[in-house]
C-alpha cells in the first residue's frame, strides 16, 4: 500500500483531563536513558511514570525503575479471553492485579449487547479499551466483530505486549472494505511494515472472523478463514540493532475505540484516519459511535524451545534487551494492596484489619490525605492505538510527548542474509549488543462515564 499511515497513528490524548486544572502537572516521563523515579517506579505504556495502574498490565519493565517494578504477567490461559457481555470485566480504577476475578480490564465505557461486548465512544471522551489481564505468549487470536464507521474513528484489535511488540487489525471509519495490517517491534516505527487487506463484504454491517496466529517464526493475519498476510521472523533481522524485528514477548488482547481524528492529535495521524471527527455524525446512535465485538478466542501455544521456565503462573523480565530470551516463565505472582502500591511495594496503602471501625478509618484517612498530598499518578490515561508516533514519539494522557521506549534503530526493510536470521533460530536474537445499521438502544453496561473516571483520577490524586 506504500507509506503506511497506519504506522504513523499517534496515541489519542485525553483531552478532557487536560482541561482539569494540575492533575497532569509535573508527571515524570520515561524511555531510553530515562527510567522512572523511585517515587513513582513505573513507566506506562504512554511513556509516563506512576504507581498503581501503572505497575499492571502495560507497564514497560525496560524503563520502569526496576525489572521488579512492574507486575509480573499472568501466563496465557484459554478460558481467560470470552467475552460475555461484561462478565468479567472490571475498570481500571478497581483492577489491582488478581487476574482470577477479571477476564479483562475497562478504560471507558463497554455495554453488554447480544452476548457480546459494545465499545462506545461518546463526544468528549476518547473511547473503550478492553484489555486482558492474562498475556499470550504465541498463540492464535480470534476475533469476531462490527467495526465503527466515520471520519477520524478507528475500531482496533491488537496484541501488544509491555516492551511494545505490537500486533494489528485496525479499521478506518472512512474505509470500511479494508483492514489495515501492521506489526512493531519495541515500539519502534517503520513505514513498510503495514499493508491493507480486503474484506469481501464492509465491516460494519456484516460481522467478520479476524484470526492473528503468531507462532515463533511466522505469524500470519486471516479473515473470514483465508489467510492474507503473512511475515517471517527471518526476514526482519535488522543488523544496526541486532535483532529480529518480530513481535516475540508476551502481549495483552486489546480492543478498542478511539478517536484518531482530535484536533490535540498529530496532522498524520487525523489524515490518516479520514480527518476530524463528527461529533454530530449519522454513523452515531444513542449519542456515541460504536464497534460490536461477539467472541473472543484465544488458542495459547507452547512456549518457544528454549524457554527460560522457573515456573508456569506468571511472564518476567530477566534482561532490559525486552527479547523473547529474555522472558522467564515464573511462579512469582504479584496483587497490589491499593492503588498507591508497586511491584517493588506492593503492600503499600494496603488496608489493615484495625481499620474497621469507623473511628480507625477516619483518622486513618485523615492521615493519608496529609501524608500523600503530592501522591504520584496511580492510572495511566488510555488510547487503543498502540504505541507509535508520527516522529518516533508517544502522547501521553495530557497531550505531552516523551520517548516511544526505544531508541533503536528500526529496519529499512530489507532483509539480511546473517546466519543469525535463520528460521530454525527462532530463540536467539544473533549478536545483539544493546538492548452501519442503527445500534440498539436499552443496554445495560459497566464501567466509569469518561466524567466520572476523570473524578475518580483526580480524587486519587488528592488522597
Amino acid at each position: 500500500m506504500g507509506r503506511s499511515f497506519a504506522s504513523a497513528a499517534a496515541l489519542a490524548a485525553l483531552a478532557l483531563l487536560s482541561a482539569v486544572p494540575n492533575v497532569n502537572a509535573a508527571i515524570p516521563t520515561c524511555g531510553p536513558n530515562s527510567p522512572c523515579p523511585a517515587e513513582a517506579p513505573c513507566c506506562s505504556q504512554y511513556g509516563q511514570c506512576g504507581v498503581g495502574a501503572y505497575c499492571l498490565g502495560g507497564c514497560d519493565p525496560l524503563f520502569s525503575h526496576s525489572l521488579d517494578s512492574c507486575v509480573p504477567a499472568p501466563v496465557c490461559d484459554s478460558s481467560k479471553f470470552k467475552v460475555d457481555g461484561v462478565n468479567g470485566v472490571t475498570d481500571i480504577t478497581k483492577y489491582l492485579g488478581d487476574a482470577s476475578k477479571a477476564n479483562w480490564v475497562a478504560t471507558g465505557k463497554p455495554l453488554a449487547y447480544e452476548g457480546g461486548v459494545l465499545l462506545t465512544m461518546a463526544q468528549d471522551t476518547v473511547g473503550t479499551l478492553l484489555a486482558s489481564t492474562h498475556y499470550v505468549w504465541y498463540g492464535k487470536i480470534t476475533a469476531k466483530m462490527t467495526t465503527s464507521q466515520g471520519k477520524g474513528v478507528v475500531t482496533a484489535f491488537i496484541m501488544m505486549s509491555d516492551v511494545k511488540d505490537e500486533i494489528d487489525f485496525e479499521f478506518i471509519g472512512v474505509d470500511i472494505d479494508h483492514a489495515q495490517s501492521n506489526f512493531y517491534s519495541q515500539g519502534v516505527t517503520n513505514y513498510n511494515n503495514g499493508k491493507n487487506l480486503t474484506v469481501d463484504s464492509d465491516t460494519v454491517n456484516n460481522e467478520h472472523e479476524y484470526v492473528i496466529d503468531w507462532q515463533p517464526d511466522t505469524l500470519t493475519w486471516s479473515i473470514d478463514g483465508n489467510v492474507m498476510r503473512t511475515l517471517n521472523r527471518k526476514d526482519t533481522w535488522n543488523a544496526t540493532s541486532g535483532r529480529f524485528d518480530y513481535p516475540q514477548t508476551p502481549s495483552r488482547v486489546m480492543l478498542s475505540l478511539w478517536p484518531a481524528g482530535l484536533p490535540s492529535n498529530a496532522e498524520g495521524t487525523i489524515n490518516w484516519a479520514g480527518g476530524l471527527v463528527d461529533w454530530n455524525s449519522q454513523y452515531m446512535q444513542n449519542g456515541y459511535y460504536y464497534a460490536h465485538f461477539s467472541s473472543i478466542d484465544v488458542e495459547c501455544y507452547d512456549p518457544p524451545s528454549g524457554a527460560n521456565k522457573e515456573g508456569s503462573k506468571t511472564y518476567i523480565f530477566n534482561n532490559d534487551a525486552g527479547t523473547n530470551d529474555t522472558v522467564v516463565i515464573s511462579d512469582k505472582q504479584v496483587i497490589l494492596g491499593s492503588l498507591q502500591a508497586t511491584g517493588d511495594d506492593p503492600d503499600k496503602g494496603k488496608a489493615s484489619s484495625s481499620s474497621a471501625s469507623a473511628g480507625s478509618t477516619k483518622t486513618n484517612s485523615a492521615s493519608s490525605a496529609s501524608s500523600t498530598a503530592a501522591a504520584p499518578e496511580s492510572v495511566p490515561g488510555m488510547s487503543g492505538g498502540g504505541n507509535r508516533g508520527d516522529s518516533g514519539t508517544v502522547q501521553g494522557s495530557d497531550g505531552s510527548s516523551s520517548s516511544d521506549g526505544s531508541s533503536t534503530t528500526s529496519s529499512d526493510g530489507s532483509s539480511s542474509s546473517s546466519s543469525s536470521s535463520s528460521g530454525s533460530q527462532s530463540f536467539d536474537q544473533g549478536t545483539s549488543s544493546s538492548n452501519s445499521s442503527d445500534a440498539p438502544s436499552g443496554f445495560q453496561g459497566v464501567g466509569a462515564s469518561f466524567v466520572a473516571l476523570v473524578a475518580a483520577f483526580a480524587t486519587l490524586l488528592m488522597l
